[in-house]
C-alpha cells in the first residue's frame, strides 16, 4: 500500500524543435535606421557568424511557458529530500545567496588594485583562518575549484614536499572505502596507485597498512568518515605509521558535515586535506554549479601553497608571489570567490556554537534513519554510523529485486533516489544521507516510502521491478542510453 505519496502536475511537453513554427521570433526590434553593413564582407567570412541550420522558431511567450514547464519536472531540495549519500545535498540558505550577491562583491573585478579589494580579501582571510581552526591545520589556499581539484592540489604539495628532500616516492594507498575520485587524482599527480582492503569492521586494516608503507610510499588518502559512514577509529595509529616511514597522510573531506566542531583532522595527524565548501558549508550544489574545495595544511606544507598567498603588510591586505617553493598556480585567479561569500556566511550564522549543532542533526538524522529500515533491508556492518548509512540489497535481490529497481521506485514516492550501488565494497549498495537540513516529518515520510516499497518486493515485486510508474519517460534502458546516446533531434 502506498502511503504518504507527493506528486507534482506534469504535461506532455513537447521539443522545442516541435513548437517552431518558420518566421517566428522571440523579439520585436525597430527598423533599421543606418545603412545595413553585410557582416562577411565587413568583418571576413572567418569572423562572421552564420546562422544556425535548424534552430527553432518561436515566440516569447512559447520560449517562456516552454522552459517554465520543464521547470516543475526538475527535482530540487527545495521540493523535497536528497538522500544522495555520495554527496551532501542540504538545503541552501537564501541569506547566503544575498551576501554573495551584495553589488561590491558579485561585481569584483580580478583585475582591479588591491587598495579595492580590501573588503574582499579580508574575506577570504576570515575564510582561510576559519577553514584552518575547523580542520586543526595551520594554513589553508582556496585556490582549487572543486573537490577533486583540492585532492589534486594536495596530492601534488606531497610531491612538492617530498621532492624537496630529494625523493618523490612511487605510490600513493588508497583504502577500498575512500573516496571515488582519490585514484584518478594520484594516477595524475604521477604515483601508481595501491589499494588496501578495509577490514571486517570497514575501516582501515592496521596491520595490512604496516606491512606494505615502505620508502616508496608517498601518501595514504584516506576519508574519515569513510564511504560507510564509519568513522576511522585507528586514524591515530594509522597516522604514525605513515609518518614513521616518512609517508603523508593525505585526507578526503568529502564527508567532513559529520566531523565540523566535534573533531578536528589535523589533531588526529592528518597533514593536508581538502574541503568541499560546496557540500559541508552552503553554497549551490549540482547541475554543474559552482564548487570550491580549498585545501588546508600542516606547517611543513605551507611553503608549497599555490601562489599568490594571501598576506597583510603595513596593515593592508596584499597578494604575495614571491614563494620560491610554491609549486605555481592551480587556477587562474584567487579562486571561485562567490562560492567563499556564500560558505563564509553559513559558517558566521552558526558560529562556533551552532557548527557542532549541525553536525550533531547530521548524524542523529542518519541514525534515525539507519533504526527505522534496519528491520526491512540488510545492514552490511554492524559499526555506529556518522552522517550517511550504507544498506544493501541483499534481502531483496532473493526476489530478483536490486538497488536500481528500488531507487527507481522511489521515484514514484516523489523522492529522489539515493545513491545506488556505491561504494563498491558493499553489493547492492543503498547509501543514504539525509543531512542536518531535515526535519524528523521528512525522515519519516521517506522511512515510509522505502518501508512500503521492501513490502512491495514481497508482495507484487513486478511493481518495483517496471518502476517509475508516475514518470513522463518510462525506464530507460540505461545500457543501450551509454552505448548509443541521442544528442540531436531531427525531424
Amino acid at each position: 500500500m502506498i502511503r504518504k505519496v507527493r506528486s507534482h502536475i506534469t504535461q506532455n511537453e513537447a521539443l522545442l524543435f516541435e513548437l517552431s513554427s518558420p518566421g517566428k521570433r522571440g523579439y520585436q526590434l525597430p527598423a533599421l535606421d543606418v545603412p545595413e553593413v553585410d557582416a562577411s564582407a565587413a568583418l571576413g567570412a572567418p569572423n562572421a557568424r552564420a546562422g544556425i541550420e535548424g534552430f527553432p522558431e518561436v515566440s516569447e511567450v512559447e520560449a517562456i511557458r516552454h522552459f517554465t514547464r520543464l521547470s516543475t519536472w526538475n527535482y530540487a531540495i527545495d521540493l523535497g529530500l536528497y538522500p544522495l549519500g555520495s554527496c551532501t545535498m542540504k538545503y541552501n540558505p537564501r541569506i547566503n545567496e544575498m551576501a554573495a550577491r551584495v553589488e561590491g562583491l558579485a561585481w569584483a573585478h580580478p583585475y582591479q588594485p588591491e587598495a579595492l579589494s580590501q573588503g574582499a580579501m579580508e574575506i577570504m582571510a576570515m575564510m582561510e583562518r576559519a577553514l584552518v581552526e575547523i580542520t586543526g591545520m595551520d594554513a589553508a589556499t582556496l585556490q582549487p575549484a572543486a573537490g577533486a581539484h583540492g585532492e589534486l592540489t594536495g596530492i601534488l604539495l606531497v610531491r612538492a614536499l617530498l621532492e624537496s628532500r630529494g625523493n618523490p616516492r612511487r605510490k600513493i594507498l588508497i583504502p577500498d572505502s575512500a573516496h571515488g575520485t582519490n585514484p584518478a587524482t594520484a594516477a595524475t599527480a604521477g604515483y601508481a596507485v595501491q589499494n588496501i582492503k578495509s577490514n571486517e569492521r570497514g575501516m582501515v586494516d592496521v596491520e595490512a597498512l604496516g606491512r606494505v608503507v615502505d620508502e616508496d610510499v608517498a601518501a595514504l588518502m584516506v576519508t574519515n568518515p569513510n564511504t560507510l559512514g564509519v568513522f576511522e577509529k585507528d586514524i591515530v595509529q594509522v597516522a604514525g605509521i605513515l609518518h614513521a616511514k616518512g609517508a603523508q597522510l593525505y585526507m578526503d573531506g568529502a564527508n567532513l558535515n559529520a566531523l565540523v566542531g566535534i573533531s578536528r583532522p589535523g589533531d588526529f595527524g592528518v597533514d593536508v586535506m581538502h574541503i568541499n565548501l560546496h557540500k559541508t558549508f552552503s553554497t549551490p550544489h549540482g547541475g554543474g554549479g559552482p564548487g570550491s574545495g580549498p585545501v588546508t595544511v600542516k606547517k611543513h606544507l605551507e611553503p608549497f601553497l599555490p601562489v599568490p598567498r594571501l598576506t597583510r603588510r603595513e596593515g593592508q591586505w596584499t597578494f604575495d608571489y614571491d614563494r620560491p617553493q610554491s609549486l605555481g598556480r592551480v587556477k587562474a585567479f584567487y579562486g571561485n570567490f562567490g562560492v567563499v561569500v556564500r560558505a563564509l556566511a553559513y559558517v558566521m550564522a552558526y558560529g562556533g556554537e551552532g557548527l557542532p549543532t549541525a553536525t550533531m542533526d547530521a548524524v542523529l538524522n542518519a541514525n534515525y534513519i539507519r533504526r527505522k529500515l534496519e528491520p526491512h533491508f540488510d545492514l552490511p556492518q554492524a559499526e555506529p554510523s556518522m552522517h550517511e548509512c550504507v544498506f544493501s540489497d541483499a534481502r531483496q535481490a532473493a526476489r530478483g529485486v536490486r538497488t536500481s529497481d528500488i531507487a527507481k521506485r522511489l521515484i514514484d514516492y516523489g523522492f529522489h533516489p539515493y545513491t545506488v550501488s556505491f561504494p563498491l565494497i558493499v553489493h547492492g549498495a543503498m547509501m543514504i544521507e539525509p543531512t542536518e537540513s531535515e526535519s524528523k516529518r521528512e525522515l519519516d515520510l521517506f522511512v515510509d516510502a522505502m518501508i512500503s516499497i521492501a513490502r512491495e518486493v514481497e508482495e507484487n515485486p513486478d511493481l518495483v521491478l517496471k518502476a517509475p510508474h508516475s514518470t513522463r519517460t518510462a525506464r530507460v534502458d540505461e545500457v543501450m542510453a551509454a552505448r548509443k546516446p541521442v544528442l540531436r533531434w531531427k525531424p
